[in-house]
């Protein structure tokens, strides 16, 4: 097992994130609208896709990937895919991202086939391979494309509605992470290096202040007191790591609601999307980003700051949500920190939008000068409402522990 965020890897770390601060940043190097359907319909020909061709059109609102619905007719009948062009700025190694994907999603659907689910296709992507059996095709131009079929049925929300929506994101991504605990093989390739190193993240950050490319850093003395201030939770779970109490697993580390489908007609969470960052990692991570995103009613760059709130209500949905479906597999340690891990990720978070800022936003989209600075502030914000309600937190935590050992007591 390699250690995550060792001090070895620091230098290499922050160069690293350097250049892939933000995913969103970097859009695909061919825009969609040059690619027509006479193209897309040569790259489905080379891929174990039967019928006839009868159109694609953009899909979603994705910065990284162009991402397409295709619709063939079989027999009569109109089934759907979904067609990716990889954006190798960003992923530098297609065929090693592939790897991890293909080989992510063939084990968790023969866990699902395993335990006779009934809709195993439906609850993990199926990654449909090349006529060649590789789970790739690359074109002439040097793109890499990938293809799924379409999950029916399902939708993927940008902002949560409810405790119900919170409740079923965090246990579908309980399940994904479940589904992968016993993964055979080596380890799953580092997609993106060191991607919640907030030792290194922090350490960049100090580099930002000294350089003070743009002239900025005068201007922030107060944000940059609340982060220095706050340093010492920076390396807690990797501590916790390096110590052995808290193992590495195999993790997303993109939990927004928006990459969960949920059912239309239930709400019930039905599987995880966009795996492009699933790799080695923290468990809480993956918690923490959820209480980051999803527990919220503020926009990310809100700048009315009475608006942005840790809503305990939806934070216990998590929690139970979660516990559902990972509490059987996570260890007293990553437990016990269930409470903390919302607050390091959502500073660590913030810490990347004032870096950003201070260095003349480089690598997050903005749309205007003070935007990252917006983002910065609304993290810091969340930050606070967690500090002051953390006690409340952990005692939720710990009422849901009570209760899963209660119920799994009454069912032995």
């Amino acid at each position: 097992m390699h250690a995550i965020g060792s001090r070895a890897n620091w230098i290499e770390a922050i160069s690293s994130i350097a250049r892939t601060t933000n995913k969103c940043h970097h859009q695909d190097h061919r825009p969609v609208s040059s690619t027509t359907n006479s193209d897309l319909q040569s790259i489905v020909d080379h891929f174990q896709i039967y019928g006839d061709y009868v159109n694609a059109e953009p899909y979603g609102n994705g910065h990284i990937n162009s991402t397409y619905r295709v619709s063939m007719n079989q027999g009569g009948c109109e089934v759907d895919y979904i067609l990716q062009r990889i954006n190798h700025t960003v992923f530098k190694d297609p065929p090693m991202l592939q790897s991890n994907i293909s080989r992510v999603l063939e084990h968790s659907q023969n866990k699902l086939r395993g335990k006779r689910h009934p809709q195993a296709t439906r609850h993990a992507m199926t990654l449909i391979t090349t006529r060649d059996d590789k789970p790739y095709y690359r074109d002439t131009e040097g793109d890499y494309w990938r293809c799924y079929i379409f999950v029916q049925n399902a939708t993927a929300y940008d902002i949560i509605k409810n405790e119900t929506q919170a409740f079923e994101a965090a246990s579908a991504f309980g399940k994904f992470q479940s589904l992968l605990t016993d993964l055979p093989g080596e380890r799953l390739h580092e997609t993106i290096a060191n991607f919640h190193d907030t030792p290194a993240r922090y350490q960049h950050f100090q580099d930002a202040i000294v350089a003070d490319a743009k002239g900025r850093v005068a201007a922030v003395s107060e944000e940059i007191d609340f982060f220095e201030k706050r340093q010492g939770i920076a390396g807690h779970l990797l501590k916790l790591h390096r110590e052995g109490l808290i193992p590495e697993r195999i993790t997303h580390n993109d939990t927004k609601l928006n990459n969960v489908l949920l059912d239309n007609l239930t709400d019930k969470g039905i599987c995880v999307i966009d795996l492009d960052t699933c790799m080695p990692g923290l468990a809480l991570y993956d918690f923490g980003d959820l209480v980051r995103s999803s527990t919220s009613p503020a926009a990310e760059d809100e700048t009315d700051l009475s608006k942005v709130s840790m809503q305990i209500n939806m934070f216990e949905a998590l929690v139970r949500g979660y516990l559902s479906s990972a509490g059987d597999f996570l260890n007293e340690h990553e437990l016990a920190n269930l409470a903390f891990a919302g607050k390091l990720i959502t500073y660590e978070v913030g810490l990347r939008f004032l870096t950003d800022y201070l260095e003349g936003d480089p690598y997050f989209k903005t749309k205007h000068p003070q935007h990252n600075l917006d983002r910065c502030r609304t993290q810091m914000a969340l930050v606070k409402s967690i500090e002051t309600q953390q006690n409340e937190m952990q005692d939720i935590v710990d009422r849901c522990l009570r209760s899963k050992s209660q119920q799994k007591n009454k069912s032995s």
